[in-house]
């Protein structure tokens, strides 16, 4: 039996994994800002089922199974591979940093050495998809950098962490570098808006830090789920006031 060309038992294998990312990310989320290791014996005393992430991330990979399809050769399915690894570890940043204000050295390691990994595989399918993916890397994190260091400068503080910086940088690994400008625009512009909401209704104080990895994490999902060209033309309209 088929679903848009894709077997059933596809879509029962993405639940399978779904649920398993589920509670590997809610074990992560745990054990990352204590500082313990994720791979130890405690998973067995201290287990949990986390029901909502498990829900998220199923819903997540049979949207990426949808979208993505399963191509007949394995290079042609890297990016559905890519960003199936690459979602636990998103929801991981994005629930730390809104919890802890931090997205720990150790996550971020992981997210850039797999994605070199991919960069690597992505170069044995085009050149100009790995070059891409370096650009993304180096704008990304140099972006940020630059942000952070002037924000330090003119504010006498971070305008943002720097592992923020590092995520970006690591990101931009997995995107190339026309999505990760796209996610960059995005998420500052998220923030914006939140953060004017937030002040406004006086949930926030002015001296109160907004972690900016959440919107991050938002901006890559648009990005890993919606159509360039959609996202593009929004931010296109958005950018010049509806005159593009």
């Amino acid at each position: 039996m088929y679903i848009n060309n894709i077997h059933i038992l596809y879509y029962v294998l993405f639940c399978i994994l779904g649920a398993i990312s589920g509670q590997i990310t809610a074990w992560c989320i745990k054990r990352m800002p204590e500082h313990k290791p994720v791979i130890s014996k405690d998973i067995f005393k201290e287990f949990k089922v986390n029901y909502p992430l498990m829900i998220i991330t199923i819903l997540i990979y049979l949207a990426l199974l949808i979208l993505y399809g399963i191509k007949n050769q394995f290079l042609n399915n890297i990016e559905l591979i890519k960003y199936t690894i690459l979602t636990p570890m998103l929801i991981t940043a994005l629930v730390v940093d809104y919890k802890y204000q931090i997205i720990p050295n150790r996550l971020n390691l992981t997210i850039f050495e797999v994605g070199l990994g991919f960069a690597f595989l992505s170069g044995l399918y085009s050149v100009n998809l790995m070059t891409s993916a370096l650009l993304g890397m180096i704008f990304g994190g140099g972006v940020f950098l630059i942000i952070t260091l002037i924000g330090g400068l003119v504010a006498g503080k971070e305008a943002m962490g720097f592992g923020d910086v590092k995520f970006m940088g690591a990101l931009g690994l997995y995107f190339g570098l026309v999505n990760i400008i796209t996610i960059a625009l995005m998420a500052f512009l998220f923030a914006a808006i939140i953060s004017v909401f937030l002040l406004v209704t006086k949930i926030k104080k002015k001296n109160e830090y907004i972690p900016f990895g959440p919107f991050i994490v938002i901006a890559c999902f648009i990005s890993i789920l919606v159509p360039f060209e959609y996202i593009f033309i929004a931010l296109a309209k958005i950018f010049t006031l509806g005159m593009y």
